[in-house]
This record gives structure tokens, sequence and C-alpha cells, in this order.
């Protein structure tokens, strides 16, 4: 098994490469770090200046299921095995949240709570967000057995669309990431389906 040092020394130039690919620095971006040894996967975040390339150019400091941007040309870089992305964007007040939802958030509603984030601490209107919902594995693939068998990207919509957020507002990917090969997929690396495992990812960013 790696250590954590050998974990972040192995994907560390794949996601330089990428974000310089996309006009990016690596210095100005912010791993949203997902880690599953704790109950809360309702933890959010908003950043500062100082901030800027945790998990990226230096070891990961910040465990986190959202994190939140206020200012243009911080990027926040999301790895994710089958889950959600979801990146929200306030269109009057400029504030980007990017959110992985899973399994075990989305059973403690976190679709929900971090809309309610935004409102309770940026005073965000529902209304003035909009949502974009990344790849992800169906339910034919990777069932909720919480929420009747649904899909992720079901239980996601139903839980925004609970924060407020009109249903006009929220865009969802139509691939799934189990059964498209050009993305990585754990639930299947784990079946024996796919020969590599790995992570695919969001970059979320407002351009100044």
């Amino acid at each position: 098994m790696k250590s954590i040092d050998q974990n972040f020394q192995s994907v560390l130039p794949t996601r330089t490469a990428f974000l310089k690919r996309h006009d990016l620095k690596p210095e100005d971006t912010t791993l949203v770090q997902v880690v599953y040894e704790t109950n809360n996967f309702c933890r959010y975040r908003t950043l500062v200046d100082n901030d800027k390339g945790d998990g990226i150019t230096r070891h990961p400091t910040i465990a986190s299921d959202a994190l939140v941007v206020t200012q243009p040309g911080h990027a926040l870089l999301l790895p994710l095995a089958d889950c959600v992305g979801a990146v929200m964007y306030d269109q009057t007040k400029h504030i980007l949240m990017l959110s992985h939802l899973g399994r075990h958030n989305l059973e403690q509603h976190g679709g929900t709570k971090c809309v309610q984030y935004l409102i309770s601490q940026h005073a965000c209107n529902p209304h003035d967000i909009i949502v974009w919902l990344s790849p992800a594995a169906s339910k034919e693939h990777y069932p909720l057995y919480a929420f009747e068998n649904r899909s992720l990207h079901d239980v996601s919509i139903e839980q925004i669309l609970a924060a407020g957020i009109p249903i006009e507002n929220i865009t969802a990917s139509p691939i799934d990431s189990a059964a498209d090969k050009k993305y990585f997929s754990h639930s299947q690396f784990l079946k024996n389906n796919r020969d590599t495992d790995g992570r695919f990812c969001v970059v979320a960013v407002m351009r100044a």
C-alpha cells in the first residue's frame, strides 16, 4: 500500500500537466480532498488566497466535501471515482463552489446542505445559482440502495431542488462513467471490468 507521501508524489505530475494544458496555474489551484475516515461527509470551507496550491503544489491539509472561492483565478480540482462533481455558480455574487456528491454525503443530504452553506455563509439566492453535474455511474452500475436503487444523478438533483434551486438551473452530464471507457471507474475496476484503476477530475475556476 502506498503511503500518503508516495500517493501525492505519484499523482502530482499528471495533475500539474492537466492544469497547465487548460491554462491554469498549479500554484493557483486547490484540491478538494475527500477523506472517508470520518462520520461527517458535509464539510464545507470558503478558501482564501493562502489556500492556493493546497494539495497541488504541496501536501493537502484541507479535508472537505466542497470548497468555495469568491475571487477569479482561484481554481478548484476534484478527483472522482464514480461520484458526482457538482459545480455551483452564483451568477449575481460571482461565488463558485465545487462539491463532491457521493453515496456517503448524499445519505447525509449533502446535495441540500452544500447549497444551504452558500445561502447561510454567502447570502446566495438559490435562483441565482446554476449547477452542472459531472459524469457519474448510472443506477444500472451503481444503484444507491438507501434511495430505492436510484442513481447518483437523480438523488443529487432531488436534493439540490430541495434547497431551492430551480430545475431549469441544473444541467447533468448524460455520460455514464461506468460504461464509457474514456473515464476511469473505480466501481468497475473492483468488479474486474477494468484493467486499471484511476480517477477522472473536474476543475472549476472563475476567469478574470
